[in-house]
């Protein structure tokens, strides 16, 4: 973001000092410095058009900052709750270009923050791979559950009509029990009635015969 510098009244009282000669070590300190900037936060498209500041920035700076990010997240409709992705972008952008600012003034102070700030990204990656590792098993776990479930219901499904042939099995078989018990109860009976009749026919036989004795004349003694 562009910085407003502000013009400091000249003092008439002294002659001002013809400007120092960059020195080597001043080139490489600034030569570091925009190298650090540049890794820090290279240009994206929430600081598109923003050329690196070469000088600390202002309040001014630092309220039209905070103008643009506000701006920026009601234009991309920027949940204010919750997880969001573009308002984490935004304000992860908004970090770096604080950082950046920050850098300017105190190349140190700026490397701190750098190091701060990708040791926050690296915690956040690893709780987001964290959490996704943890998504992805209770997703599989489901899926074997749902798999379960279903395997359980076809069985037992199987196993009801098992059971009902089973029944009709049984009942087949009642049935004919009953009937083959009913034909030996008939064969037993029919063996009974036949010996009955066979003794009936032996006692009239019998009794033709006695009948036929008593009906002959007696024979006359001599």
């Amino acid at each position: 973001m562009t910085s407003r510098q502000h013009k400091q009244p000249m003092n008439l009282s002294r002659v001002p000092q013809p400007p120092k000669p960059q020195t080597t070590s001043t080139m490489a300190t600034a030569k570091t410095t925009v190298d650090i900037l540049n890794e820090i936060s290279p240009p994206r498209e929430f600081m598109k058009n923003q050329n690196i500041p070469s000088a600390p920035a202002s309040k001014l700076d630092v309220v039209r900052l905070q103008e643009l990010l506000d701006k920026k997240l009601q234009q991309r409709q920027a949940n204010e709750m919750g997880i969001c992705p573009v308002r984490r972008e935004l304000y992860s952008q908004c970090l770096d270009e604080l950082i950046r600012q920050i850098t300017i003034s105190c190349s140190e102070m700026g490397l701190l923050l750098l190091q701060i700030r990708n040791e926050i990204q690296m915690t956040m990656a690893a709780y987001q791979t964290l959490y996704e590792s943890g998504v992805a098993s209770g997703m599989r776990k489901f899926l074997q559950a749902e798999q379960a479930k279903a395997d359980m219901e076809k069985r037992i499904s199987d196993l009801e009509n098992e059971k009902h042939d089973l029944r009709k099995e049984l009942d087949q078989e009642k049935a004919r029990s009953d009937a083959t018990e009913m034909r030996d109860k008939q064969k037993v009976e029919n063996e009974r009635l036949t010996e009955q009749i066979e003794f009936l026919k032996t006692t009239n036989e019998q009794l033709k015969i006695q009948l036929q004795e008593i009906g002959k004349p007696k024979k006359q003694d001599d």
